[in-house]
């Protein structure tokens, strides 16, 4: 465990060092389960995206796209169940006042009333805690210049309401045959009362979600498809198999509505805990917000002459979690040359860098304007390319392997005599001399 926790450790240092990840507000003192995604992280988090967005919205003719507003009607939330029942179970210690998710400091086990927690009451002082009661996440916020409750709206706890509330604006614009997909990437808020392991549990985070929509018979079949599509994902931006795999979620578990669920978990150095979502929500959502809006939210086939009220299959993938599941998936230690090296084995699609562009010696000018030639010839076919003359080379390729940079590229005195660079591979440390008008080509071979 002790092994674990200090995985965990080095990556956060890591993140910080290397500018992927920041602690929210932090000159500041910082603000419980806020985040700031440094360059490289911000760069890597819409690598993620990106590649996310190609697979399931452009590369398909079955998906349409979306992105709904933060804030919404909050009578949007009231149909979808948010209002009354988007709740968590708080205690509070009677000695420190600190509150805690109940079930976050019961073992696991489910709070019950008169539940005080593990034997030892308080994680902070050990002090009693109380009763658990009922605490709704959803971030309440005023809309227009009267603060009362007429003006009560929420920031969104989940992109999905946005999906669904769009669902006959799409239908009525572009007449999609069904099946079809309803695709959003986006913010969502949750007040927690407990944000913990780093970004993987924080009051802002970023979700891809699709609202898959489909007749009610044969739903096995297209949730199989998305179960796949899901695990080739997470095996295409290099997350590692050994640590994902399912768990099909107990009946007695299920949400009222759910007639299947299965949660994408993945091994973090913390522990096993969810990844990704798969759920068939049969016609629970549109039905709900159909109820609540008094908007007809059926689909006319025109094929059959049929009209029904379509049932979904979400799959739900968090950025933030994906982001912290990579991390922990590329991150390595071995003894190449001296010493213990520490490099992300990031898959070069995904990596934030993509090559690196050193000049030997950065007080020789002719080698500065030809190191800066060739980058700036990369830059045109490959944005994410970084020109790099801080300190000596052994130190370039060690700062470069930390962040995963796939690729380092040398310019020496040779370079001025047969324009041929030397190239350093990142996970073997391998060296080979190529023509520098070859570079473009072979790179973007390797990352594609």
């Amino acid at each position: 465990m002790e092994k674990e926790l200090g995985l965990l450790d080095k990556i956060v240092s890591l993140s910080k060092r290397r500018g992927f990840i920041y602690q929210g507000s932090e000159i500041y003192g910082g603000l419980g389960g806020t985040w700031d995604y440094g360059p490289l992280g911000v760069t890597l988090k819409n690598n993620i995206k990106n590649f996310w967005w190609k697979k399931f919205v452009d590369d398909r003719e079955d998906m349409y796209g979306v992105d709904a507003a933060i804030i919404m009607n909050p009578a949007v939330w009231v149909s979808s169940g948010h209002v009354n029942t988007f709740t968590d179970p708080l205690v509070e210690c009677v000695k420190c006042k600190r509150r805690f998710r109940a079930d976050h400091i019961s073992d696991g086990k489910p709070a019950r009333p008169g539940d005080t927690g593990r034997s030892g009451g308080c994680p902070e002082c050990g002090g009693k805690v109380g009763d658990p009661r009922q605490f709704n996440m959803m971030f309440k916020t005023s809309v227009g210049p009267v603060d009362d409750t007429s003006s009560v709206s929420y920031l969104r706890p989940e992109t999905a309401g946005g999906i669904f509330t769009n669902f006959k604006n799409v239908v009525d614009t572009f007449h999609p045959k069904m099946p079809f997909g309803i695709a959003q990437i986006g913010k969502a808020f949750r007040n927690e009362i407990t944000p913990k392991d780093f970004i993987f549990r924080s009051r802002e985070f970023e979700q891809m979600e699709i609202e898959y929509f489909i007749k009610g018979e044969g739903w096995e079949a297209h949730f199989e498809d998305w179960r796949k599509s899901v695990l080739e994902f997470a095996d295409e931006i290099g997350l590692d198999k050994d640590k994902v795999s399912e768990l099909n979620v107990a009946k007695e578990d299920l949400a009222h509505y759910s007639k299947k669920t299965i949660d994408f978990e993945f091994e973090f150095p913390f522990g096993k805990k969810e990844l990704y979502g798969l759920a068939y929500r049969t016609d629970h959502d549109l039905k709900s917000h159909m109820n609540g809006s008094g908007t007809d939210l059926t689909y006319f086939e025109e094929s059959t002459g049929e009209r029904f009220l379509p049932h979904v299959i979400e799959p739900s993938l968090g950025v933030d979690r994906t982001v912290l599941a990579i991390l922990t998936s590329a991150y390595t230690e071995d003894t190449l040359g001296e010493g213990t090296r520490v490099f992300l084995k990031l898959k070069p699609k995904i990596a934030p860098v993509k090559a690196a562009v050193f000049p030997l010696m950065k007080n020789k000018p002719e080698l500065v304007d030809k190191a800066r030639e060739i980058y700036k010839s990369l830059k045109t076919k490959i944005p994410q390319v970084m020109f790099d003359d801080n300190g000596n080379v052994g130190k370039r390729y060690r700062r470069q392997d930390e962040i995963g940079t796939p690729f380092c590229i040398t310019v020496d005195f040779q370079t001025l005599e047969d324009n041929t660079v030397t190239l350093r591979d990142r996970d073997s440390g391998k060296q080979e001399r190529i023509l520098a008008t070859e570079l473009n080509d072979l790179i973007l071979n390797k990352i594609t």
